[in-house]
């Protein structure tokens, strides 16, 4: 049997292995870009709310509405979150691309990303009903 790709030589480049290589990369381009997306828009809402809180202090009737500090953390909690979902991504892109450098590429479970964020943001969204739920009744 003729072997189509003979065992790797001294100089001899397997070109499947990096095209594979180059895919992998792409791929974790893509990924950290969409991370990026995730983070921005995250922290633009956090500043939205702030924005919103602040317009609201500077009205006339200020003294009669509660200054919402509920808001302001609920605020800060997003682009908290942006900013840490962000150097997180940062470092597992970083982290996959040092994989895929190596020659023994091999899959390492790792806790996920997108989990952590999304039981953040329930967490986050648990505090906004239970705040907003208080204050109507209050």
């Amino acid at each position: 049997m003729n072997d189509p790709m003979p065992p790797s030589k001294p100089g001899h480049v397997n070109v499947q292995a990096e095209l594979a290589k180059e895919r992998n990369r792409a791929a974790a381009e893509r990924t950290l870009m969409a991370w990026i997306r995730t983070c921005l828009a995250l922290i633009s809402f956090g500043f939205g709310i702030d924005s919103i809180v602040s317009a609201i202090r500077s009205l006339q009737f200020a003294n009669e509405i509660n200054p919402i500090r509920f808001s302001r953390i609920l605020g800060l909690a997003f682009i908290a979150l942006g900013i840490y979902a962000m150097i997180m991504a940062t470092i597992e892109h970083r982290q996959e691309l040092r994989r895929i450098q190596r020659e023994e590429y091999r899959y390492t479970p790792r806790r996920s990303l997108g989990l952590t964020v999304a039981l953040a943001l329930v967490g986050i969204g648990i505090y906004a009903f239970v705040g907003i739920l208080v204050r109507a009744f209050i």
